[in-house]
């Protein structure tokens, strides 16, 4: 670096070099960035459709049902109910008796991992592949 006459960096030479290290920043973040939006496309384009869900009661089996059959599955526990469809592959809650009713009004889901969770009434749905074992993909 050079120093003036009084010992102190000038101005000039400071600004170079801090310009560089935003630069290298900002394409580092950028390549993050990109890795990171790789990996979700993978990982949506790779995805499996489910086979069967599970129901949980209070963390304990309620049941096991498939996606290829339509049905309606009434889920009683005491006062609080789910009531969960099973049509054309896809699984949703129909209605709940919980006061927020977020579980209602979750978008269905078909894919291996994907849940729908009722808080209130300590119900979790979750969609399972068949090939559970084996990973849907190797980064």
């Amino acid at each position: 670096m050079k120093k003036n006459a009084n010992n102190k960096i000038s101005p000039v030479t400071a600004s170079r070099g801090n310009g560089r290290k935003i630069k290298n920043d900002v394409i580092f973040i950028a390549a993050l960035l990109i890795l990171a939006a790789l990996a979700a496309l993978a990982l949506f384009v790779f995805r499996s459709e489910g086979d069967f869900v599970t129901v949980t009661v209070n963390g304990q089996l309620y049941g096991e049902y498939s996606l290829s059959e339509n049905r309606r599955v009434e889920i009683n526990q005491g006062e609080n109910y789910n009531i969960l469809v099973i049509e054309d592959g896809y699984a949703s809650i129909e209605t709940a008796s919980c006061p927020d009713g977020i579980c209602s009004s979750h978008r269905p889901v078909k894919h291996g991992g994907e849940s729908i969770i009722c808080l209130p009434n300590k119900v979790v749905i979750e969609v399972h592949s068949a090939s559970n074992g084996a990973p849907d993909i190797i980064a």
